[in-house]
Formats: structure tokens, C-alpha cells, sequence
């Protein structure tokens, strides 16, 4: 089954329900400070599990103690339900780290 674009009012009530998402370049942008390198690392080792469970994957980078994440489902060129539930698996994550 393909994504399906997700509709403005779902991505509205997604980004005020979740402190730190906004929208830049058209995906949903985050950026995560950790402790160190390793909690960071860690971080998204876990995130890696979740993406391939849901076969989506995040552009991401590391720098130290920082993760940038963009998030949009390139298939359809635009965000999906997709991209909801790995936000929502990351925020969920970034919760109990550290």
C-alpha cells in the first residue's frame, strides 16, 4: 500500500502536539541536544530500529552531541502518516534518553 499525503489539518494538529517539530524545506525538522557523543549515537541506533520497522528513514546527521533530524516521505515527494508515527517514535525516545 502507498502513502497517502498527509492532510494540512493533520500535520497542524501534529506539530502543536509536538514541542520541537517545525516545518522547514517542506519535511518536519528537529534538532536534539545530548550529553555527549555516545548518548546522541545511541539515540539513534534506537531510531534506526524503529525506521526499519516502519521501512521510513529519517535524514539525519550527527555532529557530537547534536542530531538533526528532516523527515518526508520522498515516494510521494511530501509528508505522510509516515512520517507522523517515526516523529512520534522519536519524540517517545528522546523522552527516556539520558
Amino acid at each position: 500500500m502507498a502513502a497517502e499525503p498527509l492532510s494540512d489539518e493533520a500535520l497542524d494538529d501534529f506539530l502543536q502536539d509536538h514541542q520541537g517539530w517545525t516545518m522547514q524545506d517542506g519535511m518536519l525538522h528537529r534538532e536534539l541536544e545530548f550529553s555527549d557523543f555516545a548518548e546522541a549515537f545511541g539515540f539513534m541506533a534506537r531510531i534506526a530500529v524503529q525506521a526499519e520497522k516502519l521501512n521510513h528513514h529519517p535524514e539525519w546527521s550527527n555532529v557530537w552531541n547534536k542530531v538533526v533530524i528532516d523527515l518526508m516521505t520522498h515516494d510521494i515527494g511530501t509528508l505522510s502518516e509516515l512520517d507522523i508515527e517515526l516523529a512520534t517514535r522519536i519524540d517517545q525516545a528522546a523522552r527516556t534518553t539520558g
